[in-house]
């Protein structure tokens, strides 16, 4: 399978199972994992619970809260946390979003999937706020189809 087929059939799978707990993982848990989060708050039915960590958290990248605010979520009040700090029980789904660093581990029973995706931090400063769109509008795609929506 390629990989746009690995995630579309994966996006099928979560549509199909309605976890009511999503979790989304990266590194620092301060670009990537907080625009799903704050993508999936805004997808998911009422009574789904969306979280995001990381394994070395910092501080959410205000580019992140800048893209999404574009499409109208706010997400000020979201901040950086320790994969830790998730207790495992109710996780259901884990979706980890690291593309070239090590993903972090999470202990629990939940289902896991991987949309590698590459850091928008990374890019150089011209291309930076467009690198942090394209990550948003590609998260939204695959959210879409796992929220029907």
């Amino acid at each position: 399978m390629t990989t746009a087929q690995t995630w579309e059939a994966e996006a099928t799978e979560l549509k199909t199972l309605r976890p009511r707990h999503f979790l989304f993982l990266c590194v620092a848990n301060s670009a990537r994992s907080q625009i799903a989060e704050g993508l999936a708050r805004s997808l998911a039915p009422a009574g789904v619970k969306i979280s995001s960590a990381g394994s070395a958290p910092s501080k959410v990248n205000p580019f992140a809260i800048r893209v999404l605010a574009e499409v109208g979520i706010d997400a000020t009040s979201q901040h950086s946390k320790s994969v830790t700090d998730i207790p495992p029980d109710d996780v259901e789904a884990v979706i980890t979003l690291c593309a070239e660093e090590d993903c972090p581990l999470f202990l629990g029973k939940a289902r896991r999937y991987h949309w590698g995706l590459p850091d928008p931090a990374g890019a150089t400063d011209e291309e930076r706020f467009q690198a942090f769109r394209a990550i948003r509008d590609e998260l939204k795609r695959r959210l879409s189809v796992v929220f029907g929506r």
